[in-house]
């Protein structure tokens, strides 16, 4: 098979595509034929050295696929040959607590991802692909749709009548955009871009913040709301953007913190953060059940996701240079096979 490697995290020049052994899938493992793969920040962010986490070159890059299992190992009984799956981004956490090894699973860090022609993979850590997705949509769930279905659900799910933040246009704000809609609730975005805020518009979201043109733009956030505050934040820049988070914030509404987008840190305001009565709340993406959970929902409301861009295979640099260019809407994909 063909696969893709970083030999070192000094540039895009170290991604560099090889010929390997066919895996063979072993007792409980499935053998999948990678069909399309997603890009996340997370992977600019370990090839920049900017993943908070330890990172390992030589792993082949990529956590989100889908594909089709082309063979089973022995004692498989929840797939076979022909169905479509997608992968879960923690492969070992199927539900409940996270797991202590959360960090050393994880793929494109420390272990193989997807950016290849053939995995093999425990039974366990693919689901089921919806019938309605292609290999591409489907590709962009298990991190990216994850990751906002777990910030519009927890403690105290979004529902008709709330109101939901989104920041920009990268995958997982649109996801969060879309699935809130799907909830009944409305959605306030931010950008820097008119163009974008007109592709935002047409996704659903009532209403569109320039934050570039408006430095106070929690402030103004608020106004829309009348005063009130957004029910949940969809945050995703991290450091340089949690001030205005907090001034948009409803009191007993929630900030779920995803990203960090932004590498400027001017800190936080303990005062402000206690005085605006919501809470924060940690997302690693989610478990398998969750993921399952989203999958379901995902066809039930024939939600489609939005994929910017797809690469070829041999082009996969060049996937990444468009999504560091921060010009996309949505997702950029890699085909890894037709």
């Amino acid at each position: 098979m063909r696969a893709y490697r970083f030999d070192s995290f000094e540039s895009l020049e170290a991604l560099r595509l090889r010929e390997e052994p066919d895996p063979r899938p072993q007792r409980g493992e499935v053998l999948v034929r990678v069909h399309a793969a997603s890009l996340n920040f997370r992977d600019l962010a370990i090839l920049r050295g900017r993943y908070p986490r330890k990172a390992v070159p030589g792993h082949i890059p990529l956590s989100d696929a889908a594909g089709e299992v082309v063979a089973v190992g022995e004692g498989v009984r929840a797939f076979k040959p022909g169905d479509r799956v997608i992968g879960a981004f923690h492969p070992r956490w199927f539900g409940g607590e996270m797991p202590s090894t959360i960090q050393v699973d994880s793929y494109g860090a420390e272990n193989d991802g997807w950016l290849c022609e053939l995995k093999a993979l425990s039974q366990e850590a693919v689901v089921r692909l919806p019938d309605a997705l292609s290999w591409e949509e489907g590709s962009t769930l298990p991190c990216a749709g994850l990751t906002a279905w777990s910030a519009l659900a927890g403690p105290t799910p979004i529902r008709a009548g709330h109101t939901v933040l989104v920041q920009g246009s990268g995958g997982v704000s649109i996801f969060a955009l879309q699935l809130a809609r799907a909830l009944g609730a409305t959605v306030i975005a931010t950008t820097s871009s008119e163009a974008k805020a007109d592709q935002l518009r047409a996704l659903g979201a009532a209403h569109v913040v320039n934050y570039a043109q408006d430095p106070e733009w929690g402030r103004s956030v608020r106004a829309l709301t009348g005063g009130r505050g957004v029910d949940r934040v969809v945050e995703v820049g991290g450091p340089g953007t949690i001030g205005q988070s907090l001034r948009a914030v409803a009191v007993g509404g929630e900030i779920a913190s995803i990203g960090f987008l932004s590498t400027e840190n001017p800190g936080i305001d303990f005062f402000q953060l206690k005085m605006s009565g919501a809470s924060f709340r940690n997302i690693t993406v989610g478990d398998r059940a969750a993921l399952s959970d989203l999958v379901r929902a995902v066809a039930a409301t024939g939600l489609k996701p939005i994929v910017d861009r797809v690469f070829p295979f041999e082009e996969a640099r060049d996937a990444f240079a468009h999504l560091e260019s921060g010009a996309h809407l949505g997702k950029v994909v890699v085909r890894c096979a037709s």
